[in-house]
């Protein structure tokens, strides 16, 4: 892609940290292999043997010291839900190929709430994924280097912004990275297993050293605790759902390659987790009251003694564990963002969630997911034992209602060998949801609640953003008849002075270039105002517009407001409040701290007000004497509704002879949508439509304004619609135009119209 020359360094450093931006059109080359998408999708599922067995261990050794044996029964019960879960999926992926994951699967046969219940259920399970697989790597860590205990919190933080920064880069690009160390990890397992197996043949078990055993009871084992070991152990199960989730990362064909995927995970961690129960049982190897070392480094150092020739190995366990667990957080990273966009896409989360970053990939949902999940450590501490209560409720949640909508699917379509598949995805419904309401009995006083009180939440604001938006679009539908039907518009011209200066002098000229008949100029006197200036503006005005003062006793905002209120506004009659602004270098914090920054914001909620930008970055003070010859007037569309043809109205009355409506298409079909309707608008002003391949219209719209700009004589008026909303409809809105104004801000030759469509009338 071509750069500008003048590419500022927060994008140059952008580009080292992220990388080169990416086409569109590449999006193929972004496909994962089998191989590669096992570590990328399913290092959760494949990294739970470090923690599943010891969260049982947990629950059954604090009820009684002789109820550890149980653990290995409810392992294989595990095991056995394990693999109804997968070959469900695998059924799933290949009905659903574009995403086989419990949202859409719920929507297409079950319905809206659902959906989003599963929806919300994902989101939080991500999020305590990512939370709970870094802290138990720490874990690891620790349990090794015992001069790092006291410091998990500062290290899991570190390892959830390294993980974030691998998946800016690019999907295809992460998975590379953690490729070698999720295999890696696996062989590891499968050594242990197979070493310690071998061992306990050939001259009996080792015995692993507990050092400070976790406190047993005395008591029976009774069925809850065994249904709480068995809640707890069920960690083994989550991050299974990503890879139905990003079922079209895959390459094609696409629900083929995934449900492959899906049983050599299954396979395998499988094997690790009864592998890993079975040696912890045989071993003896118990939990800690202080959590380190872990249950696996206990099993880890039995089978490969500091004193025999493979007591390196114990190391390597060690070390692969942590990166494995902290790489985890990768299977959050891919389904997360996935899952946002979808609801944005759907009008259940903000649109900013569809947006694919540099790399393709959804920056947005990967930056929310890292901000929650730190959040989520910082509170917690990092503390293993207190984030694993939140967790599984999620995973198992969305587990029953995506088999439950396959059910309905397969009952809907009866196609040949309807029956036998319905029943394995009703064994799996049948079995999870059991699971989900074992789990909510037997966590819900242990931080559960938490989960089972943030999923109805969660569900209440995607119907509160939904219903938002679609009132939305009901109102710039509608209005669009009223603004073809409006009479020719009328503009009055206000100036703002309070000095003279370049920016003065720029903003006088396009003033008087834009007025119909109608132009003043308002002087706003302050403590630094020249008390000579109004003579000194007869000579620089050469006497029109005469400048009145008005009177600041309450504020100039007021004073403005005052004069704007006593003009006529509508949709037909614009006031346009021109707003020199000088500074003397480029500055996003000064230009946010002036008077004249809460001036423009306050002007922008009043209807038929629409606001001008003339900035000036110089040190001189005062006038250059030197103005542009020319004025190309050009309406920046990304769609059209009443609130951009309300902007092609305003641009009309201007009365600039070179006025054009110009767009970027990031693609073809965005094009053709564009293009489409623009014409059933019926609109006749003359349209540049360029494209915008990177997806940031930044670059391109610079190259497209410095062409007109480079005699030197030519200054361009942007002219944006900007829909205004109030409250914390704020945040679904209006970052594109924000953008747009920052980017502009201090551009040379360039001035910027906001025309507001206030949605709050």
């Amino acid at each position: 892609m071509a750069q500008l020359a003048d590419e500022p360094r927060s994008a140059r450093l952008k580009r080292v940290v992220v990388g080169r931006p990416m086409a569109s059109g590449e999006l193929d080359e972004t496909l994962l292999p089998k191989w590669l998408a096992l570590p990328i999708f399913a290092s959760d599922p494949l990294s739970s043997v470090a923690y599943a067995t010891e969260a049982a261990l947990v629950v059954l050794v604090a009820a009684s010291a002789a109820a550890a044996h149980f653990v290995f029964p409810i392992s294989l019960g595990i095991a056995a839900l394990l693999a109804i879960v997968v070959l469900s999926y695998r059924q799933t992926v290949r009905v659903y190929e574009s995403s086989g994951g419990a949202y859409v699967v719920a929507k297409e046969n079950l319905g809206k709430t659902p959906s989003l219940i599963a929806a919300a259920a994902l989101l939080t399970d991500y999020v305590l994924t990512v939370a709970v697989s870094v802290a138990a790597g720490v874990l690891a860590l620790t349990s090794a280097v015992t001069a790092l205990r006291g410091h998990e919190l500062t290290l899991s933080l570190a390892c959830v912004v390294l993980i974030a920064l691998a998946n800016l880069r690019g999907v295809k690009e992460a998975g590379v990275l953690f490729a070698l160390p999720t295999y890696a990890f696996v062989a590891s397992i499968f050594a242990l297993i197979g070493t310690g197996l071998a061992r306990c043949a050939t001259g009996g078990c080792p015995q692993a050293v507990v050092p400070h055993p976790l406190a047993s009871g005395v008591g029976t084992v009774t069925t809850f605790v065994v249904l709480r070991a068995f809640a707890s152990g069920s960690t083994a199960l989550t991050g299974v759902e990503a890879i139905a989730n990003g079922v079209n990362a895959f390459r094609r064909p696409h629900g083929r390659n995934a449900a492959a995927t899906l049983g050599i995970l299954g396979a395998s961690a499988i094997t690790m987790f009864v592998g890993v129960s079975w040696l912890a049982v045989h071993m003896h190897a118990r939990p800690t009251a202080t959590g380190t070392p872990s249950v696996l480094s206990e099993i880890a150092r039995a089978t490969f003694p500091s004193s025999s020739a493979l007591g390196f190995m114990y190391w390597i366990v060690q070390v692969l564990t942590l990166a494995v667990l902290v790489l985890a957080a990768n299977t959050s990273y891919q389904g997360f963002p996935r899952l946002a966009a979808l609801l944005a896409r759907d009008r259940f989360f903000a649109r900013q969630f569809t947006n694919l970053g540099d790399r393709l990939v959804f920056s947005n949902g990967i930056l929310v997911l890292t901000g929650i999940a730190c959040a989520l450590l910082w509170i917690y501490d990092a503390s293993v034992d207190s984030l694993i209560h939140l967790y599984v409720i999620g995973v198992f949640t969305a587990f029953t209602i995506s088999q439950a909508g396959m059910v309905r699917y397969w009952w809907r379509g009866r196609d040949p060998g309807w029956r036998h598949r319905l029943a394995i995805n009703a064994v799996g419904a049948s079995a999870t949801g059991l699971v989900t309401a074992i789990v909510i009995w037997t966590k819900f006083a242990e931080g559960a609640w938490l989960v089972t009180v943030a999923i109805p939440l969660i569900v209440l604001g995607c119907l509160g953003v939904n219903r938002h938006y679609r009132r939305f679009s009901r109102r710039l539908i509608a209005g669009i008849g009223a603004v073809r039907a409006a009479r020719e518009p009328t503009n009055e011209v206000l100036l703002c002075v309070d000095s003279i200066d370049v920016a003065t002098e720029g903003a006088l000229w396009y003033a008087r270039k834009i007025h119909q008949g109608g132009l003043r100029a308002l002087l706003l006197p302050g403590r630094h105002t020249d008390p000579g200036i109004r003579p000194r503006w007869w000579d620089f005005a050469q006497s029109e517009p005469r400048l009145e003062v008005l009177p600041c006793d309450e504020g100039r905002r007021h004073a403005v407001l005052e004069e704007v209120w006593a003009l006529p506004r509508g949709e037909c009659d614009f006031v346009t409040v021109v707003v020199p602004e000088q500074f003397k270098r480029q500055s996003l914090l000064s230009a946010a701290g002036r008077a004249s920054f809460r001036l423009k914001l306050r002007l922008l909620s009043e209807p038929g007000v629409v606001v001008t930008d003339v900035p000036a970055v110089t040190p001189h003070r005062g006038p250059e004497g030197h103005v542009p010859e020319r004025l190309a007037v050009r309406v920046l569309l990304s769609d059209v509704h009443a609130g951009s043809l309300r902007a092609l109205n305003y641009a009309e009355s201007l009365g600039v002879e070179d006025t054009r409506a110009v767009s970027f298409a990031l693609d073809d079909d965005d094009s053709k949508r564009f293009l489409g309707a623009y014409r059933r608008a019926g609109v006749m002003m003359p349209l540049d439509l360029s494209s915008a391949p990177y997806r940031d219209i930044g670059t391109p719209l610079l190259s497209y304004i410095r062409e007109l700009t480079a005699d030197g004589e030519t200054v361009v008026n942007i002219v944006m619609p900007e829909i205004v909303v109030r409250g914390w409809a704020r945040l679904l809105h209006n970052q594109r135009a924000l953008y747009i104004k920052r980017l502009l801000l201090f551009e040379r030759h360039v001035i910027l119209s906001s025309v507001p469509y206030q949605l709050f009338r």
